[in-house]
Parts: structure tokens; sequence; C-alpha cells
């Protein structure tokens, strides 16, 4: 019997995953997988998660939403473990995983992933640690991390909405240097973001980016009078495409590679989590990991 390591986060999502363990459990085993269950908390490194694993594990099943995922990715690259992954979107922010387009029901979701084959798929690296969906900074970007947890798993998404609406209120410029081989740009800004997946927070804002296409999406709302700001803003909560706005508002472009630099004390933020400080040197590493579950349409 195959064995799979499920490595699963109690607290994500209004700690849903809970009440779903027998079923994910017995799922596996009706499809002749042995699951190992492994709990994440604070206490211990998420790298004593993979000890005494062997040859005899055929994947691994991570359950939690993005900041969750974005932990365990970074402790099987700094492992070294090579197994293929599949992802139960069980947290608040599940951007990752509907990128991938894996779907809500669980019990949907790990029939996919064990009819599927392994497909590889991209990953960022900014400085030493890596991501899967977005990095960013600027505006709204530290949001998730200044959430009090307790808040957010009890209401969810509404507190990501409360607290970005307490952050509009207050627009703030920050001075960047950016330089690819595509672009430089030397100027103010509200908000960067660096997709590998499409969505913030839901919103389709990366809406030209591809999972395996070996690029990054970068976006970076430029600095503006706040009477042209506010119609900006308006856009990207309704998820509109960002073709209408002009080189003077934003700036939309892929890139393998970027360096940025900022002196304002800007917090960066990964998958919803605490990022490096600047300077910051960003990378798409091509096929870094096999994903299963992920259908390209």
């Amino acid at each position: 019997m195959k064995k799979v390591k499920l490595i699963y986060n109690p607290n994500s999502g209004e700690k849903r995953i809970n009440n779903q363990l027998d079923d994910i459990i017995k799922v596996y085993q009706e499809n002749n997988y042995l699951l190992m269950p492994y709990r994440l908390n604070i206490e211990e490194p998420i790298s004593k998660a993979f000890d005494e694993m062997d040859d005899t594990y055929d994947h691994l099943l991570l359950a939690g939403g993005d900041g969750t995922i974005d932990m365990v990715l970074n402790a099987i690259k700094e492992c070294n473990i090579n197994l293929p992954i599949g992802i139960l979107p069980t947290g608040t922010a599940n951007d990752f995983a509907n990128a991938l387009k894996i779907p809500n029901n669980i019990k949907e979701a790990i029939e996919n992933i064990i009819k599927s084959k392994p497909k590889k798929i991209d990953i960022g690296k900014i400085n030493d640690k890596y991501f899967i969906n977005v990095a960013s900074a600027g505006m709204f970007t530290d949001v998730s991390q200044r959430i009090n947890q307790d808040l957010k798993n009890y209401i969810g998404k509404v507190s990501y909405y409360i607290k970005g609406i307490e952050e509009a209120l207050y627009l703030r410029k920050f001075n960047i240097k950016v330089h690819s081989e595509e672009l430089s740009y030397n100027g103010d800004m509200y908000l960067m973001l660096i997709f590998n997946g499409k969505t913030a927070g839901n919103i389709n804002l990366a809406y030209k980016a591809e999972i395996d296409d070996g690029y990054l999406d970068v976006i970076i709302f430029k600095g503006m009078p706040i009477p042209k700001s506010i119609p900006v803003l308006i856009s990207v909560l309704r998820g509109e495409h960002l073709d209408h706005l002009n080189e003077n508002e934003l700036l939309y472009f892929k890139t393998k590679k970027l360096t940025i630099e900022c002196e304002d004390g800007l917090i960066t933020d990964i998958d919803g989590e605490k990022g490096p400080d600047f300077p910051l040197d960003i990378e798409c590493i091509k096929d870094g990991i096999e994903i299963l579950g992920f259908v390209k349409e």
C-alpha cells in the first residue's frame, strides 16, 4: 500500500479541515493509500513533518490556505523533498488553489489528485524564500499580517475587507527602483504585486499569467493624485481588466527576473505572510514543483 503524507494547518479557514479529516482518510483508504497525517503547530519546525519519510511515499497532500502552502513549500525545498504535491483548499485565502482550478469540494479535489499525473509548474523566489502565488509590497499587502488571528479564524474573509477599508482611508506613496531586462522604473507607487498565480484576495489582477510559462507577472500601481487614484482603486476591487489604464497609472509586464529597491521602510508580503526586507532579488523558478490535480485549460 502506497503512503501519502498529509500536512495540515488545523487553524486555517475557520478550522474547516478539522471536520473533514475522517472523510479525507476514508477516500484515500478506498483508493488503497495509507494516509499519514501531520498536524502543523507553532512549537515545532515544519521540517519535522518529513522525519522518517522513505521511498514508499507516493505524494504529499497539503491542506490549508496560501500562507500554509507557502510555508510548507519552503520547508520542502529546504529538506530537498522531491515528491508531487496535492493541495486541498481549506484556508481563508485559496488564491493559488483557484489558479490551479482545484475544486473546493474536498472529496472531488482528492479524486482529481489521485487520478491525475504530476504536472510541473513554476514557483517564485524572492531573496532566499520561495512563494507560490504572489509577493507584494505597498498598500493593502500586509493586511493579513495585521489581522488578529482569532478574528481571522472567526469571521474569515470579512476580516480582510474590514482592514482593507481602513487602509484605503490613508493613501500613501512609496518610492521604488525596479530593474529587469524588460523594464526599469524609478518613481512612486501605491502598490506592487509580483504574481506566479493569477489572483490576490480572489481578485483576478494577473489575467495574463500562466502557471507554467517560466515568467512572473509584475503589476505596479503608480503614485498619482488622489482624484485619479480612486477610479483605479474601484477598477481593481471590481476585478476589471486593467488594459484601460495608461502607463502613467499602471505598469504590467512579464519577466523571468527583477530587482527592487526601496528605502521607505516598506514591509513585504509573501502569500499572506511576512516577506524579506529590501532590496529584493526576485526570479521565476521554471518547473519548480510538481502538482497533482491540475488540469490546464
